[in-house]
C-alpha cells in the first residue's frame, strides 16, 4: 500500500477553477477584454505568476506583474467566500487517517491562499505537509512541488500517490516518479490527463488501494 498520498487543491479539493476563471475574467475586463473561461483553461494547474506574466505579454497590459498578483488576490478574498468541499473529499481524508497514510498537499496557488482555502472547510488538521508553488524554483509541470512534498512526508517518492485534476499536474507527478489518479473534472476545462495510472469522474468512494 501507498505510504502518502499528496493532493492538489483546486478542483480537486474544492471545485475553485470556475471562481478562479471568474476572477481573472473580471480582471481583464478593467482592461477593456472580454475573455471566455476558455481563455485561462490552458493556465490550470500553473502558478499565478506564470499566469499573468503570460497574459500580460500575450494581450500587451500596461501593467506589472506585481500590481495583477495584488488585484488578483484581493478579488479572490472577495469571490472565494462559501466554499464547499468536493464530493468525497472529506471521507477520502477520514479513510486516510484512519489506514495511517501521510497526507500532503502541492498546490502551484500562493501559502496564503491555500491557508485560507483549507481553514474555510475546515480541514487544515488533516495535512501533515503544504508546498506552495512560491516555495519551490520551477512549479508544476516541473516535479519539484511533488518532490519537496514527499520529502517533507519522509517518504520516497515511488511510495507516494497523488491526486490531479490538470494536464501540468499530472505531468509533474509522473515525472517525480508517483503515481496518480487522474480526476476529470468538468469544471476544470478539457484537460488531457492520458498519462495518470488511473482516471475517474467522481471522488466519491474513491479507492486509492488497488494503485
Amino acid at each position: 500500500m501507498i505510504k502518502a498520498f499528496i493532493f492538489d487543491m483546486d478542483g480537486v479539493i474544492v471545485d475553485s477553477e470556475p471562481l478562479h476563471f471568474e476572477v481573472s475574467r473580471r480582471i481583464m475586463r478593467d482592461f477593456g477584454l472580454e475573455l471566455p473561461d476558455e481563455a485561462f483553461h490552458p493556465y490550470v494547474g500553473i502558478t499565478n505568476e506564470q499566469m499573468w506574466t503570460d497574459v500580460i505579454a500575450r494581450y500587451s497590459l500596461n501593467t506589472t506583474i506585481t500590481e495583477m498578483l495584488k488585484k488578483d488576490f484581493l478579488l479572490k478574498k472577495e469571490v472565494f467566500r462559501d466554499l464547499q468541499p468536493i464530493k468525497g473529499i472529506p471521507e477520502l481524508l477520514t479513510n486516510l487517517k484512519k489506514d495511517g497514510i501521510a497526507t500532503g498537499l502541492a498546490s502551484s496557488s500562493e501559502r496564503e491562499f491555500i491557508e485560507m482555502v483549507l481553514e474555510k472547510l475546515q480541514i487544515r488538521g488533516y495535512f501533515q505537509a503544504i508546498v506552495s508553488g512560491e516555495e519551490v524554483e520551477r512549479s508544476k509541470p516541473e516535479p519539484e512541488l511533488f518532490l519537496r512534498a514527499a520529502k517533507l512526508l519522509n517518504v520516497e517518492p515511488a511510495d507516494c500517490l497523488v491526486l490531479e485534476d490538470s494536464k501540468h499536474g499530472v505531468e509533474a507527478a509522473k515525472r517525480a516518479g508517483m503515481k496518480c489518479i487522474g480526476y476529470q473534472n468538468p469544471n476544470s476545462g478539457p484537460q488531457d490527463l492520458s498519462r495518470a495510472d488511473k482516471i475517474v469522474y467522481t471522488l466519491e468512494n474513491l479507492d486509492y488501494r488497488d494503485l
